[in-house]
């Protein structure tokens, strides 16, 4: 009866240090981006395309990558009405530069306006094998703050910019409407 009861408590200490697999389900929801969708100024419920847009980050090289099969520029270049671009975890801004028909040959078809999105942060716990991931609220007194670049540039090629959301908390929505 001893060696049964010895065998079981070795057993049963043998496999409560036992864990399961950390790792974290493609499924769950990480910290979100911010989707910004494009549309016709003249008309203004119709989506319109970004021809080459390009968008680097504030002390950054090199672009989003839009394109992760391309090679070369083209790689952070989109064409479409939608984009999505992180915003930074450890600032309450984060700013870009979006360049309109980037790597044209004629200088002054390229477009730049630049936008410091202003807002705050709430880390979530999501499990141990996920960490955690940020929310973002928009800063309700300032929400961006945009200008052309260069600043003495009179025309900026984002006319207007709708917030359509303050809370980004998933990437299923748009969260800013851009007319050009």
């Amino acid at each position: 009866m001893k060696k049964i009861l010895i065998l079981l408590l070795i057993a049963t200490f043998s496999f409560s240090s036992c864990e399961k697999d950390d790792i974290c389900d493609a499924n769950t929801s990480t910290t979100p981006r911010l989707v910004i969708e494009f549309y016709n100024i003249t008309n203004a419920s119709v989506l319109k395309n970004v021809t080459n847009l390009k968008v680097i980050g504030e002390g950054m090289t090199e672009g989003i990558v839009f394109n992760e099969s391309a090679t070369g520029e083209a790689k952070y270049l989109t064409n479409g009405t939608t984009i999505s671009i992180p915003l930074k975890t450890d600032a309450n801004s984060t700013t870009y530069n979006f360049i309109l028909n980037s790597g044209n040959s004629n200088p002054t078809l390229i477009d730049i306006d630049k936008i410091t999105f202003n807002y705050t942060r709430n880390d979530i716990f999501v499990s141990r094998a996920c960490g955690f991931k940020t929310l973002f609220t928009f800063d309700p007194n300032n929400k961006y703050v945009h200008t052309a670049v260069p600043e003495s540039k009179l025309l900026k090629w984002m006319q207007y910019i709708s917030v359509e959301k303050n809370n980004i908390d998933n990437e299923n929505e748009t969260h800013i409407k851009v007319f050009f």
